[in-house]
C-alpha cells in the first residue's frame, strides 16, 4: 500500500452469536496530516484482547459500545512519523491507543514513550503493559495471596493468566494453571514453572483439579467462566477471593440468553464460605500503581522470574481473524498483530 493512503478496520455489523471476520471491514482513507500540537503515528504492533468482544456488543458495560462504522479500538506500539508537538520527535516509539489503523493522529496526551533498549517495544502491549498490569492489579488488590496459599488461574497460558500465576509464585503462593492442549500444558508447567497444571477439556477435569488443590483454593483468578467455574466452586476455601477479570467462554452468548443458571448455587457458596467476588477494570488502579508495577515487572523479567510468549500475526487485514481465533483459544501467549516494521 502507498503511504499516501491510510487503512483502517471498522465494525461492519453487530455480531449475533459468535464473532465473525465478516463483522469487520477494511477501508482505505486519505493520509491524515498533523496540525499544530499533534503528531502523526505509524502503527508497528497492534494489541488483540478478549475485551474487544465485549465492546462490539450493543449494550453498554464499563464503556460505550463501538458503533457500526467506527474504527476498532486497540492499544498500539507506534512510531512518530511526523511531529508538530514540542514534546515529541520524529522516530520516537510510543505506546498509544490508536486502534486498528495504519496511521493515526494524537495530541500527545495519551502517549507513553518507550525505550527499545530497555525491553522489546511489543512488551508494552502485554507483560509490561495492560495485560501484565491487569494480572498484577487483580491479584494484588483483590486476590491478595499469602505465602503457602493456593492460587488457581484459568486461561493460564494466555497474556493475563500466565502473569497471574508467576506473580503468585513470586509472592510465595502455589500456582495452579488451567489450560488445554499438550503444548500449552507443558509450557505452563515447565516454562512458566507453575506448581501444577490441569486440562479443562479432560473428561475427569474436576477430579484432576481437586487432586492439584489438596488444600482447597484460596484465590481463583477468573478469566473464563462456564464449566471451569463449576469445577472451581466446590474447592473454594472459606474466605477465598475471586478477582473477576473476564468470562471469555460466555462472550459470544446472546445477552440474557439461555444456558445454565449458576447464580443461586454461586450465591449460596458466597454466603456459606464468606467469599469475596469482585469484578475490576485495570484502569481503576493504574493511576496509583502502574509505575510500581512497571518497576517490579521489569526487574522480575531481568531476574528470569517473569516470562512471556508472543503470538504474532502479520498484516492489519488479519486483525479480525486474530481476534476470532483468540476467542476460540487458538492463540498461544499474547496475541499481537504486526502492522509495520521497527
Amino acid at each position: 500500500m502507498s503511504h499516501s493512503q491510510n487503512q483502517h478496520i471498522v465494525l461492519a455489523s453487530r455480531p449475533e452469536g459468535e464473532l465473525a471476520v465478516t463483522d469487520f471491514r477494511l477501508e482505505n482513507t486519505p493520509m491524515p496530516v498533523a496540525a499544530d500540537g499533534e503528531v502523526l503515528l505509524e502503527t508497528i504492533f497492534l494489541s488483540v484482547d478478549p475485551y474487544m468482544r465485549w465492546w462490539v456488543r450493543a449494550e453498554k458495560s464499563y464503556n460505550d459500545p463501538i458503533e457500526i462504522g467506527q474504527v476498532m479500538v486497540g492499544g498500539t506500539v507506534s512510531r512518530v512519523r511526523q511531529s508538530r508537538h514540542p514534546d515529541w520527535r520524529e522516530g520516537d516509539v510510543v505506546l498509544a491507543f490508536s486502534g486498528w489503523r495504519r496511521f493515526a493522529l494524537s495530541d500527545g496526551s495519551d502517549l507513553r514513550r518507550l525505550s527499545p533498549m530497555a525491553a522489546p517495544p511489543s512488551t508494552a502491549l502485554h507483560v509490561l503493559g495492560m495485560t501484565g498490569f491487569t494480572a498484577y492489579a487483580g491479584l494484588c488488590n483483590i486476590g491478595k495471596p499469602k505465602p503457602g496459599e493456593t492460587v488457581v488461574v484459568a486461561a493460564a497460558s494466555g497474556a493475563v493468566g500466565s502473569v497471574v500465576g508467576q506473580i503468585a509464585r513470586i509472592r510465595g503462593a502455589r500456582a495452579v494453571g488451567i489450560t488445554t492442549g499438550a503444548e500449552k500444558l507443558a509450557y505452563v508447567k515447565h516454562q512458566l514453572r507453575f506448581d501444577a497444571v490441569v486440562d479443562h477439556k479432560a473428561a475427569d477435569f474436576a477430579e484432576q483439579l481437586a487432586e492439584a488443590c489438596p488444600d482447597g483454593i484460596d484465590v481463583y483468578f477468573e478469566n473464563v467462566g462456564g464449566r471451569v467455574f463449576d469445577a472451581v466452586v466446590p474447592l473454594l476455601n472459606t474466605y477465598a477471593r475471586i478477582p473477576v477479570c473476564g468470562l471469555i467462554s460466555q462472550y459470544d452468548d446472546a445477552p440474557n440468553g439461555g444456558g445454565v443458571d449458576r447464580l443461586p448455587a454461586t450465591m449460596a457458596q458466597v454466603m456459606g464460605k464468606s467469599l469475596t467476588v469482585r469484578g475490576f477494570i485495570q484502569t481503576e488502579f493504574a493511576g496509583e500503581q502502574m509505575a510500581d508495577f512497571l518497576e517490579e515487572a521489569t526487574r522480575w523479567i531481568g531476574e528470569d522470574k517473569l516470562r512471556y510468549r508472543e503470538d504474532i500475526v502479520r498484516g492489519l487485514e488479519n486483525a479480525p481473524g486474530a481476534l476470532t481465533g483468540l476467542l476460540k483459544g487458538r492463540n498461544f501467549g499474547k496475541t499481537i498483530v504486526q502492522v509495520g516494521d521497527l
